[in-house]
């Protein structure tokens, strides 16, 4: 009993410490916080637009915070001057309330709120829809900055939730099922259905096209999270070990994809005989064996790199890589003899060989250090040439007028 309440206890701890947990207790407290207040600052009984742009603005990251309230605001604001043109022009009949939501739309869009646009139209709606129109538009503009400045309180106050773990984890399973892949490889198609095992491989390797879109949604709200948040001193190397790690998985699942189709058209045009002689498909298992782990131990690198040391993770996959391409070394000898002795589908044999190589060579340390340089350097040179071009606008807006064309 006492050791259940213990794993119990530990379990609530750690759901406590989890991005969503915490981001469902700071929402929360923003939508009632910013309910107390309105109750004392806004003539309406039930303001509950303060608590419902408290929920909206307090995204999951801090900077994502920032520019949805902004827009909010805009959303709300432009809403309220439209209803109160309206009702000091025609009032409310059904042919004004479709102009109205026309026109609000139409100015949503212009203003650049974004997924605030039908916001625009209701607070429009609202407004028209009242008889002292002036009073509803301002305490609805007073509980929208309520709703707004309470949750970017909340927000500095209460530090927002890394989401680095759930991005590291999305990219530890990608490479799991990746890894996966490279072992069903290994595995020979055999029997009457050998060209439909292939083709199935085939489709386990194109399904990785919709993981990685999973991961990259996960990346980008990690990225995010890491903006702007006084909680992380490295923002910038995190976002980019991150980002060039998924890059590389990417390169290697196309890769992986056209090496699927390689085998597949290869069991087409052997039907009745083996794809490879014995020692030529064990040498081929060896190395896909291999890579597979090497991709785990990639993708331990590239999460380890921003939680603890990764010395570990760099050194298993330096291991990894270094027998991986002993045996494709192998490999290349026995399927060049196999060549001469039936060179007629060379051809896709060869291709596989590259597609191998181009897959060790995604993975190696020196590359991936390399990406990573030319990231940080080309992100420096882009926030270089972000301040140049500024203060050029500056010096333009300060010469204006000053001289003629001569000049």
């Amino acid at each position: 009993m006492p050791e259940t309440i213990s794993s119990i206890a530990t379990r609530v701890a750690r759901r406590r410490r989890e991005p969503v947990a915490v981001q469902a207790l700071r929402s929360t407290a923003a939508a009632v916080i910013s309910y107390v207040v309105a109750l004392r600052l806004s003539s309406e009984p039930n303001p509950l637009t303060a608590p419902l742009t408290a929920l909206l603005v307090v995204q999951v990251t801090l900077y994502s915070t920032l520019t949805t309230s902004i827009r909010r605001v805009n959303s709300v604001v432009v809403g309220v001057l439209i209803a109160i043109g309206f009702s000091a022009l025609v009032g409310l009949t059904w042919w004004s309330l479709g102009l109205l939501i026309l026109a609000s739309l139409v100015v949503g869009h212009l203003v650049r709120v974004d997924e605030f646009v039908p916001e625009v139209a209701i607070s429009a709606m609202l407004v028209l829809g009242v008889t002292q129109v002036a009073d509803t538009a301002w305490d609805r503009v007073l509980e929208t900055l309520i709703g707004a400045v309470v949750g970017l309180l909340v927000n500095l106050l209460l530090a927002p939730p890394l989401w680095i773990g759930p991005a590291g984890a999305a990219i530890t399973d990608l490479a799991a099922r990746m890894s996966r892949l490279l072992d069903h490889l290994g595995e020979e198609p055999s029997g009457p259905g050998k060209v439909e095992q292939a083709a199935a491989r085939l489709h386990e390797a194109r399904r990785l096209d919709n993981d990685i879109a999973q991961v990259d949604t996960a990346l980008r709200q990690a990225e995010d999270s890491l903006r702007l948040n006084p909680r992380v001193k490295e923002g910038l190397l995190f976002r980019l070990v991150l980002r060039t790690g998924l890059d590389t998985l990417e390169i290697c699942a196309v890769v992986l994809r056209v090496a699927c189709r390689t085998l597949t058209d290869l069991a087409k045009v052997r039907p009745d005989g083996p794809l490879f002689e014995p020692a030529t498909g064990t040498a081929l298992r060896e190395v896909l064996r291999h890579t597979a782990i090497a991709v785990e131990s990639f993708a331990q690198l590239i999460t380890a790199q921003v939680s603890a040391n990764a010395e570990e993770a760099e050194a298993r996959l330096s291991g990894e890589l270094a027998v991986a391409r002993a045996h494709r070394d192998r490999l290349a000898d026995l399927l060049l003899a196999s060549a001469r002795e039936d060179p007629e589908h060379w051809q896709l044999r060869g291709a596989l060989l590259a597609e191998i190589d181009r897959v060790l060579d995604e993975l190696g340390v020196e590359k991936r250090s390399q990406r990573l340089l030319e990231e940080l350097d080309r992100h420096t040179r882009s926030r270089r040439t972000d301040g140049v071009r500024g203060r050029l606008r500056a010096w333009t807006r300060r010469n204006r007028g000053r001289g003629g064309p001569g000049d």
